[in-house]
């Protein structure tokens, strides 16, 4: 079978649609800005769908993550469970999502987290917040406390004035929020019911504000792999949601996006961007995942196109005119790489190319006869617009054909300019800073 050509090294694409700016309706998109695209891929033809789940092996100690040249990569919170999302406060502080995949009758991916074994999928989620506190700015924290407990698989997390938001898999949080405070008392009001559950991982529900604080926006990934139990039960998924800091007004800002996770603002614009880990069962090259821009109005394909207007041969003949307006992603990033960690880089302590790219955390196929991802990988931009292919930054985790010593997921930028990365299945939060 050919070879998606951008598969592991996943040479970039960037679609016409890049420089469109967010508040054009999708509407008024023609179809030459949908179908074209100055680099496009060259996929393969749909085949036969494989499996094959890696052996997360924990870390060592003295063991870390690889770093490019002129980095320092350094452990700044160990011991916990399913670290999987960090978010940076107002003031500083430093929380991480303790949360995992609640499924039965599955086959369980063993890690090694403090010396001993647990189920890295399937088992009991911590349902958690833990809140690092560097109160001495040394890269290292000295305060670590339990922020937020009793919780329903918590992802996403927001400050947004005096509120602090948490969406759990079937809902949106608001609670009462001070800076400062290292724990949550107060009671939480649910504002807004979301569709819980979703096939494989795609219970995680993300967060972000617009810039203004007007609006918020919540990721729902899709119920299925490709609609397979109907599509009337995939409504409000496969989605970003937009809705206001009271919980009203939803509506879906964006559809179509198999499973959105990471999402970030382009530095200098009002655009919003979002990391989608797409489909399964069409053969070890098929379908990459992606970064993209998300244009309001818009539908980028799920279940019936994937990249653009190629029609799924699951869902053949069905909705052919939702394949015609399928919007081209931006940037593919390889088949099954899991890629749901996005962030840009908005600070000037890395060096000049790391300004205002993207970072994006690849969590690792479970679906793939070679394994693929397992790592961060870097996408420069330059103009408001990807400008070169994506490229490894931190790696290591992937240790031969089978063994893993972690799943790298979220990426945060500290107010240092250090890069946080969340290893969900290796129980640590890494942190990556340029040398001096």
């Amino acid at each position: 079978m050919k070879k998606i050509s951008m598969a592991l090294a996943a040479p970039l694409l960037i679609g016409l649609m890049a420089a469109c700016g967010q508040n054009r309706n999708a509407e008024e998109t023609t179809s030459a800005e949908t179908t074209n695209s100055p680099t496009a891929p060259d996929l393969p033809e749909p085949s036969e769908g494989k499996s094959r789940f890696s052996n997360v092996v924990g870390w060592e100690e003295g063991q870390k993550p690889v770093a490019p040249a002129g980095f320092t990569v350094t452990e700044f919170a160990r011991d916990l469970k399913n670290p999987r999302w960090t978010y940076v406060t107002p003031n500083g502080d430093v929380l991480v999502v303790e949360s995992q995949t609640e499924r039965k009758g599955i086959k369980k991916v063993q890690a090694v987290v403090s010396g001993k074994a647990n189920s890295e999928t399937g088992g009991k989620s911590a349902n958690r917040i833990t809140l690092f506190r560097d109160t001495d700015k040394d890269g290292r924290p000295d305060l670590r406390e339990t922020f937020l407990t009793g919780l329903n698989q918590p992802f996403g997390m927001l400050v947004l004035g005096n509120s602090f938001y948490v969406a759990n898999t079937d809902g949106v949080l608001k609670y009462p929020y001070e800076p400062g405070r290292t724990k949550l008392s107060a009671p939480g009001q649910k504002i807004l019911s979301l569709p819980a559950g979703g096939y494989n991982n795609h219970w995680t529900r993300n967060l972000i504000a617009r810039p203004d604080g007007a609006k918020i926006y919540v990721s729902v990934g899709s119920g299925s792999n490709v609609a397979e139990n109907g599509i009337e039960y995939e409504k409000r998924r496969a989605a970003i949601l937009e809705f206001n800091p009271d919980g009203s007004g939803e509506r879906i800002y964006a559809g179509g996006l198999r499973n959105p996770v990471g999402m970030d603002w382009q530095p200098g614009s009002n655009t919003l961007w979002t990391a989608v880990n797409e489909r399964d069962d069409l053969g070890d090259d098929l379908v990459p995942d992606y970064i993209t821009s998300v244009k309001e109005g818009a539908f980028y394909g799920w279940p019936y196109a994937y990249f653009g207007q190629n029609e799924d041969p699951r869902r053949k003949g069905e909705r052919p005119d939702l394949v015609k307006k399928s919007v081209v992603p931006d940037v593919a990033l390889g088949a099954h790489t899991a890629s749901l960690g996005l962030t840009f880089y908005d600070r000037e302590a890395f060096p000049a190319k790391y300004r205002h790219g993207a970072f994006v955390g690849q969590r690792g196929s479970w679906n793939r006869s070679a394994l693929a991802g397992y790592k961060v990988v870097f996408v420069p931009f330059r103009n408001g617009r990807p400008s070169g292919p994506p490229e490894d930054f931190l790696t290591g985790f992937l240790i031969n054909d089978k063994d893993v010593h972690g799943r790298p997921v979220g990426v945060t930028v500290l107010p240092d300019g250090s890069l946080l990365v969340a290893d969900d299945a290796g129980g640590r939060v890494w942190r990556v800073s340029a040398n001096p």
